[in-house]
């Protein structure tokens, strides 16, 4: 049993689940569970073993919920007597703790060009569940993005569409041309990414954000989108646009902001 929650801990963080993993560290007296009982429950409240049963489950579940929500650790301590805290009549005491597992945030590309495939290169480095998205077979074939974590290969807008995009993904759509881009942005407008980026001067990404509009997307909701994207490294070169993207989606990231370390921590000479 526990090969199989450890089995359910790693297939939830894949597939970009938050997780409470539940022990008990200590028990005494005629618990239904003994020291080293495991449980583990998914963002979803799947869950998969057992630490009690009864109450005592009860409101250890309910506490890993509070805690997958805050996203903190957590412990517990309950007497198991008559009458008290649960009211169970075995008797004894039980404390464990909750841990937390947050999966890697999510980066996910949208279009293999030449921009976007320089994103895909330098994000490999850094700490991102890294997914592209590309409908086009050949940019994605021969082993040219085989450090991605996901590769999802044909319609951009179902592939988008059934994907699992939350506040812990950070989207870039930089396809082969605008109307690819209106159809990307148009299914992950109301998905609530922390980043949402769309290449493209200013000229056409107004004219994206209109067709948008006209079909009744809410202009409050695309005041959101970064576009044009990046930070203006003053380059044309592909990968030092990328590089100039990746570092407005690690400012986001990191709360960070856009200034010279000089300015900030200046050396008194």
């Amino acid at each position: 049993m526990d090969k199989k929650i450890l089995k359910f801990v790693d297939e939830k963080l894949d597939l970009g689940k938050k997780i409470a993993f539940i022990m008990l560290t200590k028990s005494s007296g005629s618990t239904p569970r003994k020291k080293g009982s495991l449980m583990a429950i998914d963002e979803d409240y799947n869950m998969i073993g057992s630490v009690g049963g009864g109450s005592l489950e009860a409101n250890v579940i309910k506490q890993a919920k509070e805690a997958i929500k805050l996203g903190e650790d957590s412990e517990f301590e309950y007497v198991l007597e008559e009458d008290k805290i649960l009211k169970m009549a075995c008797g004894g005491d039980a404390s464990g703790y909750i841990k937390i597992f947050k999966p890697k945030k999510k980066l996910v590309i949208v279009g293999l060009g030449h921009v976007g495939y320089e994103i895909y290169k330098m994000a490999t480095n850094l700490d991102f569940h890294l997914t592209v998205i590309e409908d086009r077979k050949e940019f994605v074939s021969n082993d040219r993005v085989k450090d991605a974590d996901e590769i999802l290969i044909g319609d951009i807008k179902k592939s988008l569409k059934n994907y699992n995009i939350n506040e812990d993904t950070y989207v870039v759509i930089v396809t082969r041309g605008h109307q690819f881009d209106e159809i990307a942005l148009e299914e992950v407008i109301y998905k609530n990414p922390a980043y949402i980026g769309v290449i493209g001067s200013r000229k056409k990404t107004t004219k994206i954000m209109n067709n948008l509009i006209n079909k009744g997307i809410d202009k409050n909701e695309l005041k959101k989108v970064y576009s044009p994207i990046g930070i203006d490294m003053g380059s044309q070169m592909p990968n030092e646009i990328a590089l100039g993207i990746l570092a407005e989606i690690l400012i986001i990231k990191n709360n960070g902001r856009l200034d010279h370390m000089k300015n900030i921590k200046s050396i008194n000479l």
